[in-house]
């Protein structure tokens, strides 16, 4: 028998477009399906504008270049009067402040300008931007169970995610749509027992490339539902 975490009359929620058994691929399969259905990803090419909005109303406005075949990813961001560009192309990187390649230590340390900046940088963009086309990627280790839940008020199919130690330590939870599949939330943890890390809920679906994406990403803290700030796609 396939593996599924609960039947549903047990937590009293009736799924009628799910079939009653679906394991964590045929899931994550549907859900691609729905976002990606051209597989259009695996060669994204493009440009995003993203704002980066606190709860205060304060904004960083990024743009976000990407183009797999060529291995390459830019980013330029702008704050409080400056431009920080980051690079990487084919293995090498680069990163200018307000255009110069020449800045004190201070201004390095303040705006993150290193190779290692540059490359967290893009597995970061390219990791939210892609998802959930990035759960296929080496070192992604999904949990058999499909579970159940009501996560903010919305039904939700779920799939817990853990990483190989070379990709990463923290524990993934991935909500979706069980009628649509798409993907509508997600939620990270360093150590679930204390509760930390946060969850980010996603709205307002937009079709970017041939791929369905969300225009908001709302983040929280898991510990008290603290707002920290949206991510709007322009």
């Amino acid at each position: 028998m396939k593996p599924f975490v609960f039947l549903l009359f047990s937590v009293g929620i009736s799924f009628n477009t799910v079939a009653q058994e679906l394991t964590a691929a045929e899931l994550l399969d549907k859900s691609i399906a729905y976002h990606d259905p051209s597989g259009a990803w695996k060669q994204f090419k493009g440009l995003f504008t993203m704002v980066m909005q606190d709860p205060d109303g304060h904004e960083r406005i990024s743009e976000i270049r990407l183009d797999f075949s060529r291995q390459y990813y830019k980013g330029t961001h702008y704050q409080n009067g400056d431009t920080i560009e980051k690079t990487w192309n084919k293995g090498e990187c680069m990163f200018l402040f307000n255009g110069s390649k020449n800045f004190d230590e201070i201004t390095k340390k303040r705006n993150r300008l290193s190779c290692e900046s540059v490359l967290w940088d893009r597995d970061y963009y390219t990791y939210l931007l892609g998802l959930p086309m990035k759960l296929k990627d080496p070192g992604t280790l999904i949990d058999p169970l499909v579970q159940i839940k009501n996560f903010m008020g919305k039904k939700a199919l779920v799939l817990k995610v853990n990483y190989t130690e070379e990709v990463g330590k923290d524990t993934w939870y991935f909500y979706f749509n069980p009628e649509t599949f798409a993907l509508q939330a997600y939620q990270f943890f360093h150590e679930e027992a204390k509760n930390d890390g946060e969850y980010i809920l996603l709205s307002d679906e937009g079709l970017v490339n041939g791929i369905k994406m969300a225009k908001n990403r709302a983040w929280y803290f898991n510990k008290n539902g603290e707002l920290l700030g949206t991510d709007i796609l322009k």
